[in-house]
C-alpha cells in the first residue's frame, strides 16, 4: 500500500499494536485518527504525536460506531484507509461453562466490531481513488490457543470475513490486508518482558515494511510455520503447540 499522503483511521490506537502503528504511520506523514473507549489513553497518545487526532468510541455499541464514522467523514473527508484493529483476548476454558458477558464481548469487540465499522465506511471508501482496508486478525485465526478459544475463533472468523470482503471488493478502488501478529509484548494480555513475546517496535518495523509492498497477508517471517499449519495435518501440530502453551502458560 502506499505509505505516505493517506488519511488513515484506526481503532483501538489508544495502546499496543493500535498504537505502535498509529505512530509509525503518523511519522511517514499521514494524518492518523484513532480512537478507542479509554479517553487517557487516547489523550496521552495524541499529546505525544501533535497533528494526531482521536474520537471516543465504544466499538461494541453500533450506535457510537455510527455516529463516529459520520463524524470523521465530516472531519476528514480525504479518509481512505480503515485499520479495524481494536480487540480483547480474556482467557476462557472451552471444557466448562463459559460467562454469557465474557463471551458477548469477545465476539461483538473482536469480530462483529470490524464488520459494523466497515459498514459504516464502506460507501465512502469506495469513492476514494485508492482505499485500503486492513483487518487485524491473529496468528490464532490459524492455530487455536486452546485456554483462549472464543478469541481465537473470532479471529478465524475474521479472517474468512476478510478473504470474502477481499474478493467481493476485487473491481472496485478499495483494497483489504490482513495483519496477523503473534503474540507481541503489549498490554492486550499482560506486557511482562516474556521472551516468547515480539518486542513491539520489532513487529511495527517489520510490518511496515511488509504493508510498504503489494502483500494481501501480512505476518512477521517468525509465525511462518504457524500460517502454513491450516490443512489436513492440522491437529496434530496444534496439539502440540498447546501443550507447550499448558506447560508454559502466557502470564495473566
Amino acid at each position: 500500500m502506499k505509505m505516505s499522503g493517506n488519511t488513515i483511521f484506526i481503532t483501538g490506537g489508544g495502546s499496543g499494536i493500535g498504537r505502535g502503528l498509529a505512530e509509525a504511520f503518523h511519522k511517514l506523514g499521514n494524518q492518523v485518527i484513532i480512537s478507542g473507549r479509554r479517553k487517557a489513553n487516547l489523550d496521552e497518545t495524541i499529546k505525544a504525536n501533535p497533528g494526531m487526532a482521536a474520537y471516543e468510541m465504544d466499538i461494541t455499541d453500533p450506535a457510537s460506531i455510527e455516529q463516529v464514522a459520520a463524524k470523521i467523514i465530516a472531519d476528514y473527508p480525504a479518509l481512505n484507509v480503515l485499520f479495524n484493529n481494536a480487540g480483547i483476548m480474556p482467557f476462557d476454558d472451552a471444557a466448562k461453562a463459559i460467562d454469557e458477558k465474557t463471551m458477548q464481548n469477545i465476539v461483538t469487540t473482536n469480530f462483529l466490531g470490524p464488520i459494523r465499522m466497515t459498514s459504516a465506511l464502506i460507501e465512502h471508501l469506495k469513492k476514494r481513488p485508492s482505499a485500503v482496508i486492513i483487518n487485524n486478525t491473529s496468528v490464532l485465526a490459524y492455530v487455536p490457543l486452546a485456554y483462549n478459544a472464543v478469541y481465537s475463533a473470532t479471529k478465524a472468523a475474521l479472517h474468512s470475513f476478510t478473504m470474502s470482503q477481499r474478493f467481493t471488493l476485487r473491481d472496485t478502488s478499495v483494497k483489504v490486508h490482513e495483519i496477523a501478529p503473534p503474540w507481541v509484548d503489549t498490554d492486550l494480555i499482560k506486557k511482562s518482558g516474556d521472551p516468547r513475546a515480539m518486542p513491539l517496535d520489532a513487529f511495527v518495523k517489520e510490518t511496515m515494511e511488509k504493508l510498504a509492498t503489494n502483500r494481501e497477508d501480512i505476518y512477521v517471517d517468525a509465525i511462518q510455520m504457524l500460517r502454513d499449519n491450516p490443512g489436513s495435518k492440522e491437529h496434530e501440530f496444534f496439539f502440540q503447540f498447546n501443550e507447550v502453551m499448558v506447560k508454559e502458560p502466557i502470564p495473566v
